[in-house]
C-alpha cells in the first residue's frame, strides 16, 4: 500500500509522531509564561501566521490579554509581556526583527520552532521545540513528510495548541460557558 492509498492516515500518523516527540515539561513551561505574562502579543508568517492567530483567538476565550502583530490595536511590548513567535524554519526574518524588538524592549521571548539550532532560538528566552518538517529541511535526505514544504510543522501547532488551551483551562481554572461569553457575536 503507498501513501496514496490512505493519505488521511499517512498525515494523522506522521502528526501523531511529531507530536508525541514535544516535550511535555515544555508545554508546561511555556504555558505558565503565557498565563503569568502581563501581556502576550504573538507573531507567525505564512501558514504559521494562521494558527498562531488562531491561538491567539483562544488566549482571548480564556481571559487572557493578547494582541497580535500587525493588528491596529497592538500594544508595545515591554517589561513582564511575553512575545510569543512561531519560526518553523528559525530563519524566519520577520521573526528575528520583531524578537530583537521585543528583546530591546524588556519583553519575553518565547518561540515556537522545529530547528533549536536556528537564529530564533538564540534570541529565545525560551523554546519550545516541535520535531517536524519545515522548509529549511524539505528537500533530498532530510525530507521526513510526504505532506508538502512545512504542513506537518504547520498542522502540529494547529493540535498543539489546542491541548495547551485545554491546559489553560484547568490552570486557570475557565469554564467553557465563560469561553463562550467572550466569542465575539459580529459574525
Amino acid at each position: 500500500m503507498t501513501t496514496m492509498d490512505d493519505p488521511f492516515g499517512q498525515a494523522l500518523g506522521e502528526l501523531a509522531g511529531v507530536l508525541r516527540r514535544v516535550d511535555g515539561t515544555s508545554i508546561e513551561k511555556t504555558c505558565r509564561m503565557l498565563a503569568e505574562a502581563r501581556r502576550i502579543v504573538v507573531y507567525g508568517c505564512g501558514r504559521e501566521a494562521l494558527q498562531v492567530k488562531g491561538f491567539a483567538m483562544r488566549l482571548y476565550h480564556l481571559g487572557l490579554p493578547v494582541a497580535v502583530v500587525g493588528d491596529m490595536t497592538t500594544p508595545p511590548v515591554g517589561e513582564g509581556d511575553v512575545f510569543f513567535a512561531s519560526s518553523g524554519p528559525g530563519e524566519t526574518t520577520t521573526v528575528l526583527t520583531l524578537m530583537k524588538v521585543a528583546r530591546d524592549a524588556g519583553a519575553t521571548n518565547v518561540l515556537v520552532t522545529a530547528q533549536p539550532e536556528a537564529s530564533a532560538a538564540a534570541l529565545a528566552d525560551f523554546v519550545l521545540v516541535v520535531p517536524a518538517q519545515t522548509m529549511a529541511d524539505d528537500q533530498g535526505p532530510a525530507v521526513t513528510s510526504f505532506l508538502p514544504m512545512g504542513s506537518i510543522f504547520e498542522g502540529a501547532l494547529f493540535l498543539l495548541f489546542e491541548v495547551m488551551v485545554l491546559r489553560f483551562k484547568s490552570m486557570l481554572d475557565e469554564p467553557a460557558e465563560a469561553m463562550r461569553a467572550r466569542h465575539t457575536n459580529m459574525e
